[in-house]
């Protein structure tokens, strides 16, 4: 089905063309009236509290026609197309004008929404390939809060922009490589069952034995590292053997690699996020290109020998000492940086993937790092006018005392701990109220799952990426306020309203008079398409989430004042289960795009 227009977009065009043939021929004693483009000038539509949408651009094209606002605004109201949307409009204050659309306009617009299984939302007709690189976290390291907000922010726009018909490709970065496994596989090689557990007799393992095995493991090859001159050596040595693609050496950074995928599956599963092993590309999947990386920018006067070091060199980017910061390709022994990787996935992703687009779901604190290898990218022309990266940069997760996350130790907090309290807390919620309906344990144990991750993946997408939050578990699972579990419960409330109709279903009904509550809905039901696009073209989840809580909060209003079951007539209790069933479907289908699940029964 084609998209559905929105009743914003509507009333846009009208007045857009009404103000377009208005600035034809409306002036004031020397108002330059020559002829001008059609639909020229933007009417600045936006809603308001005075009706339904105001368009405000008419004072600024009045200035510069040099004519009257509201001589201007007048004349823009007679010329306007009414076309059955626009039900009353009048010029206000210095010339704004206050328009209000039909009842009619708003069940018709929603009715041919909910014909659509797309919720009428358009898909983009520009949509191109987007790699999207998040929930990065690292071999035979613990995953910590930090890891929290690239994998939910990045899982999310993951599911917005494949809504609106972009193909995306996810890639997880995972750190897979560096002298650290030089230490852990010589260890592993003269320490030969210390990875031994009950999955080599073919049982499986859980997440947390694989990485309680990986930290056991790590402790003490770290502590002979730090102990043992000779093993140090021994250890370093094995790091040649592991970059010139010794197959012993391979073969044990395998096992390290695998051990922590099932750790990592584990906790990506407990937040209910699907990750499948062919877009865990790691550090070690550019290694052949390196090489060839460094050659081309040097060859192409890029990147410049300084001290033996391969380096790019930045004007704006300057040290404490005042003296340019350059980005380092390759180290002066000849080892490759960060940057060499990434700049090797970036020509990976733009020749290889055919991406127009690259996103970087990366923590602001490694934003000088991007800008600059981004540049660099752009320098040697992998990165063009046509093609564009994006660091969606995010900010830190704070504890309650506003500083950064800790435990009472001052340690990181673990992510799995993090989300089994979450979980914990909201099966106690879900079970203190589920008596009123009568839950399964089975469904108290479910529910609770999905309110608890979703309270946590909601606390982090409600703030702007590039905000800190405060993890604060009492609010996130509190029934009231700009919670997930506020959204759910106002779902599941409205699903038990459509049960409990029995035969009678929903029906759009155009002819009905709406009460204010049922405009206020409706209206906003009609912004989803906007919203989406919005959050789509800006990396800005958080506007999808801020659209939720206030259409939950405007169907709450809705039910307190508009009987439904009871409403007065036949029609009128069809219109509203109409209203209902259409904000249900909204609900779900943003909170899905949210990567958040919304229980029939709460």
């Amino acid at each position: 089905m084609a998209s559905v227009p929105s009743l914003a977009s509507s009333v846009h065009q009208r007045v857009a063309d009404a103000l377009a043939a208005a600035m034809l021929t409306v002036g004031s004693d020397g108002a330059d009236t020559s002829p001008r483009p059609a639909g020229w000038g933007d009417p600045m539509l936006r809603r308001s509290d005075r009706a339904d949408f105001q368009a405000n651009g008419i004072l600024a094209l009045a200035k510069k026609a040099k004519a009257n606002p509201r001589e201007l605004a007048s004349t823009v109201l007679e010329g306007l197309d009414k076309g059955g949307v626009i039900e009353e409009i009048e010029v206000s204050g210095p010339g704004f004008l206050n328009i209000t659309v039909s009842d009619r306009a708003i069940v018709e617009t929603l009715a041919a929404r909910a014909a659509d299984d797309r919720l009428g939302v358009p898909l983009n007709a520009a949509a191109g390939t987007t790699v999207i690189d998040y929930a990065q976290p690292n071999v035979a390291k613990e995953m910590h809060v930090g890891h929290l907000r690239s994998a939910v922010i990045g899982a999310a726009m993951v599911e917005i922009l494949e809504f609106t018909g972009e193909k995306v490709v996810r890639r997880h970065h995972i750190g897979d490589w560096g002298t650290q496994f030089g230490m852990l596989i010589q260890y592993l090689l003269e320490h030969p069952h210390e990875l031994d557990h009950k999955a080599d007799g073919g049982e499986e393992i859980s997440g947390e034995e694989a990485m309680s095995n990986l930290n056991r493991l790590y402790k003490a090859s770290r502590t002979l590292f730090d102990s043992d001159e000779e093993f140090k050596t021994r250890a370093r040595a094995r790091v040649v053997d592991l970059q010139a693609g010794d197959p012993e050496t391979l073969a044990l950074w395998q096992r390290f690699v695998d051990e922590s995928k099932i750790y990592f599956y584990s906790v990506f599963h407990k937040l209910d996020m699907d990750i499948q092993d062919a877009d865990v590309v790691g550090e070690s999947g550019y290694n052949d290109m390196l090489a060839e990386t460094c050659k081309l920018l040097e060859d192409s006067g890029v990147a410049v020998r300084s001290n033996g070091a391969l380096c790019v060199f930045f004007d704006e980017y300057k040290g404490p000492d005042g003296n340019p910061t350059p980005l380092i390709v390759q180290k002066s022994d000849g080892g490759f940086g960060y940057a060499a990787t990434d700049l090797s996935a970036i020509r990976n992703r733009v020749g290889e993937l055919k991406a127009d687009t690259l996103i970087y779901v990366v923590d602001a604190r490694q934003s000088l790092h991007f800008k600059m290898v981004f540049e660099t990218a752009r320098r040697a022309g992998w990165l063009n006018d046509d093609v564009k990266a994006v660091q969606l940069a995010f900010g830190t997760v704070l504890g309650k005392d506003g500083k950064p996350f800790k435990t009472r130790e001052g340690e990181t907090v673990r992510l799995v701990d993090l989300l089994d309290e979450a979980v914990e807390r909201a099966t106690a919620v879900v079970r203190e109220k589920s008596e009123k309906i009568g839950l399964s344990e089975e469904e108290i144990v479910s529910n609770g799952q999905y309110v608890g991750i979703g309270a946590v993946k909601y606390a982090d997408l409600s703030t702007s990426a590039g905000r800190d939050y405060k993890f604060d578990l009492d609010q996130m699972v509190s029934l009231t306020g700009d919670t997930s579990v506020y959204l759910q419960y106002a779902y599941a409330r409205n699903r038990s309203i459509l049960r409990k109709a029995g035969e009678t279903r929903p029906v759009a009904h155009p002819e009905l008079a709406l009460a204010p509550a049922e405009r206020a809905l409706g209206l906003h039901i009609d912004q989803f398409g906007e919203v989406i696009a919005d959050a789509a073209a800006e990396y800005a989840p958080h506007k999808v989430a801020a659209f939720l809580f206030q259409l939950a909060t405007l169907y709450s209003t809705f039910f307190d004042q508009c009987p439904v079951l009871k409403a007065d007539t036949a029609e009128q209790m069809e219109n509203r289960l109409f209203l209902c069933d259409l904000t249900a479907r909204t609900l779900t289908k943003g909170m899905a795009l949210l990567g958040i699940r919304t229980p029939e029964r709460l």
